[in-house]
Parts: structure tokens; C-alpha cells; sequence
């Protein structure tokens, strides 16, 4: 039986980011046949105002959770200079080029990677095709359906589904089967959450 696990996460969220390591562990120890699916979640689409990282809310909620779960996790991980912080929109489209290379989850973690530790702009396109890149993505292909929009209704569809479907409010939702999981979740209640959904228990 394949249980179907949906991540929804924002790559300019560091939440998303620290919790990729537990699910990394969570699918090692479960050993089922699982159908990993990482989705959209824009928690602040064009045109709402992004965050900037001089400003106090986001100093303030770094110091106060961000910089000491990280700690405590051993994960590096920076507050972003790039301000205000990017729309991730072509990003996410980016991301349907490299799913449908095989390459979901190696383009999930370098986004991640890019903007927690790079500090790099993945809301610009050129930035994106060179990240693209270095994931062996053909460079040209991966810019022109950027330019183009290739995957902009699919991005728009996936997002209204997380919403309107899935009642998505907040990120990072892991959603294993009918078993919902919010935040920061331990490599063990994701593992359990899995294999409960595979004795086909529901939610």
C-alpha cells in the first residue's frame, strides 16, 4: 500500500527548512512505500508586502525561536540580509521543472539551502536558472519556462488546493494519509504518523 504524504512549506520560511531534516529521518525509519509530495504554500503572495529583515518582528521572532531550535537541531542556518525577502511564486513554478526531472526533493533542499545559508535571492529568475543548474536541470529550458509561465496554472491550481481542499493555514503541514502534522514535528511522531496511516488507520 502507498501512502501519499503531502509537505505544504514556503521556501522563505525557516520552520520549513528545520523541518526537513526530522522527515528525512521519519521516511529512513518507516520503510514504506511512500509517495513524497512537497507543495505550495506562499505565506505572503504578490502583492502583500514581504517581511525585511532589519525590522523587528523578524529580529525579534529569530532570536526569540528561530536561531535556538536550529541550535538545538544542529542545523547552520542565517536571517537572510535579501530584504525585503522574495515572492517565492517562481520558485514554486521552478519547482514543477525539476519535479517533473525526477528532482523534487534535491530542488526543495538547495532552495532552502539558498536562502537560509546562501542568503541569495531565489525571487529572481537568473538566480533560480543558476540554482537550476547546479542541480544538473537543463539551464535553458528551466529559464524559458520561467519567462514563459509553463507551470504558472499548475502552481496556481496547487495552491488553491492546499486552501480550498486541504484547508491549509500554515506552514510546514505534513499531511500522511488522513494524519495531519503542524510545525516542527520530531523524527519519531512523523515516523509513528506514517506508519499508522499505513495500517490504514484514519486520521
Amino acid at each position: 500500500m502507498t501512502i501519499t504524504l503531502e509537505i505544504f512549506s514556503d521556501y522563505v520560511c525557516p520552520y520549513c527548512f528545520l523541518a526537513e531534516q526530522p522527515l528525512l529521518d521519519a521516511l529512513s525509519a518507516a520503510g514504506e512505500d511512500l509517495d513524497v509530495r512537497w507543495m505550495p504554500f506562499e505565506l505572503r503572495p504578490h502583492p502583500t508586502p514581504t517581511l525585511e529583515p532589519e525590522g523587528d518582528y523578524l529580529r525579534n521572532s529569530w532570536a526569540r525561536s528561530v536561531f535556538p531550535m536550529a541550535e538545538a537541531m544542529g542545523v547552520p542556518i542565517v536571517l537572510p540580509k535579501v530584504s525585503p525577502q522574495p515572492y517565492t511564486r517562481l520558485a514554486f513554478e521552478g519547482h514543477l521543472f525539476a519535479a517533473a526531472a525526477g528532482k523534487s526533493a534535491e530542488y526543495t533542499h538547495r532552495m532552502f539551502t539558498a536562502f537560509f545559508q546562501d542568503e541569495v535571492d531565489i525571487g529572481d529568475a537568473k538566480v533560480l536558472t543558476g540554482l537550476a543548474s547546479e542541480l544538473g536541470l537543463d539551464a535553458d529550458a528551466f529559464a524559458r519556462a520561467l519567462d514563459r509561465g509553463d507551470h504558472a496554472a499548475e502552481h496556481a491550481r496547487l495552491l488553491r488546493y492546499g486552501t480550498q481542499e486541504r484547508g491549509i493555514r500554515a506552514v510546514p503541514t505534513f499531511m500522511i494519509g488522513g494524519i495531519r502534522q503542524e510545525g516542527v514535528v520530531p523524527a519519531e511522531t512523523l515516523a509513528a504518523a506514517i506508519r499508522h496511516a499505513a495500517a490504514g488507520n484514519p486520521g
